[in-house]
């Protein structure tokens, strides 16, 4: 009986082994929740569309400021958020929060000193990086 007790050659390799499978099932487990995180942030990304409608020059509002108030449709498949506009490449800050669920459409007014017959270029970017823009006359 002592024999046996003393022979210890086979608890090695079951060990072993034992502590392989368990960092394999560990570094797998890793790597699916890190694709799964990476596809559904890529599947949002990729589903969010919003157009520029319309483009209003104001010349004067309640506060005695020139804006311009930008029409915006989520045409997209997830709800985005407006998080920075940009007029001529510098960065404003729009004068409210917009979000847009799906189907969903609504002003953006930008609190900005405008000239008439001047071209500029709007920008509106998303919180996950979408964005649109273009060329506008002021009348």
């Amino acid at each position: 009986m002592w024999k046996l007790v003393r022979n210890k050659r086979g608890v090695t390799p079951v060990l072993s082994n034992l502590l392989l499978m368990v960092v394999a099932v560990a570094a797998m487990s890793i790597a699916a929740v890190s694709t799964y995180v990476i596809t559904t942030n890529l599947r949002e990304t990729m589903g969010e569309r919003l157009i520029i409608e319309d483009v209003w020059f104001n010349n004067a509002t309640a506060m005695g400021e020139q804006q311009i108030s930008v029409y915006i449709r989520n045409v997209g498949k997830v709800s985005i958020s407006i998080s920075t506009v940009y007029v001529n490449h510098t960065r404003r800050q729009p004068s409210q929060k917009l979000e847009l669920g799906l189907e969903d459409h609504g002003w953006l007014n930008i609190t900005y000193s405008w000239e008439h017959n001047s071209l500029y270029y709007l920008e509106i970017v998303t919180t996950r990086g979408t964005h649109v823009g273009g060329y506008y006359k002021a009348p």
